[in-house]
């Protein structure tokens, strides 16, 4: 089994390296606008794409995916909002474990009914731990997913969620607020968090600046993902970008 992208995910952690990643949302993007994003994205340095939603309506993902592909170099990941958003032409799959919910059907019912198209895929498959912390709104992740989100101010339950996920297998931990957050996760969580996981920590929902993308790195986030803020204004790609490898310059000295 492939872990090329998992393996430099670890890498990355071990040498203190902070990756910046752009969420494009294949329904949320025609050809001249993904081309934009694109195009600022590489000038940037972005380290990642995540592809995918918690629902893909307009089944474009296969060509999507491939205009990022014939364009530029950055890896490509699936983050799949069911089991139906599934492309062969991406580098790799975030296999999602809905870790912080107690719906049996984002545990492993679905997981059971996509195996063998995954696995036909041929993709990387990266097990990971979802979480959802509460952002202040209702998004479209924790209706999807009719599961409770973990408290903002309970940095204790996310902890052990993380710590229980990692113990489990999971590979990567993925704290999300959700698109749209009123309220992204807090460093205080993030922090706690951190320092009680080995597994590559990955952060998304509700970052709007640079600011917060690099106080979220400090605390101890590996990945940060932007999707819906970049949607309103490409241009905070490369001020966001700038931010988290920011982190980096300094860990180098």
């Amino acid at each position: 089994m492939k872990h090329k992208l998992y393996d430099q995910f670890a890498e990355r952690k071990k040498l203190g390296r902070k990756s910046f990643t752009v969420l494009i949302d294949p329904d949320k993007v025609d050809t001249p606008k993904l081309d934009q994003l694109i195009n600022l994205s590489v000038d940037a340095g972005v380290d990642y794409f995540f592809v995918g939603g918690s629902l893909v309506i307009d089944n474009n993902l296969d060509e999507c995916i491939q205009q990022i592909k014939q364009a530029c170099d950055i890896p490509v990941v699936l983050f799949p909002g069911s089991p139906s958003q599934v492309s062969k032409y991406a580098d790799a799959l975030l296999y999602l474990s809905l870790i912080s919910g107690r719906n049996p059907e984002l545990l492993i019912g679905q997981h059971v009914i996509s195996a063998p198209l995954v696995k036909k895929s041929g993709l990387e498959i990266i097990p990971t731990g979802y979480m959802v912390i509460d952002g202040g709104a209702p998004t479209t992740v924790s209706y999807i997913s009719n599961a409770t989100p973990i408290p903002s101010d309970k940095s204790e339950i996310a902890m052990c969620t993380a710590m229980a996920g990692e113990m489990l297998g999971m590979r990567l931990v993925y704290m999300d607020a959700g698109s749209g957050a009123k309220r992204p996760i807090s460093e205080v969580m993030i922090e706690k968090v951190a320092k009680h996981i080995d597994s590559p920590l990955i952060i998304g929902g509700g970052i709007i600046t640079p600011e917060k993308a690099y106080l979220n790195c400090k605390a101890g986030a590996d990945v940060i993902v932007v999707g819906n803020a970049i949607e309103k204004d490409a241009s905070l790609i490369k001020e966001m970008s700038d931010a988290v490898h920011q982190l980096n310059t300094v860990s180098s000295l």
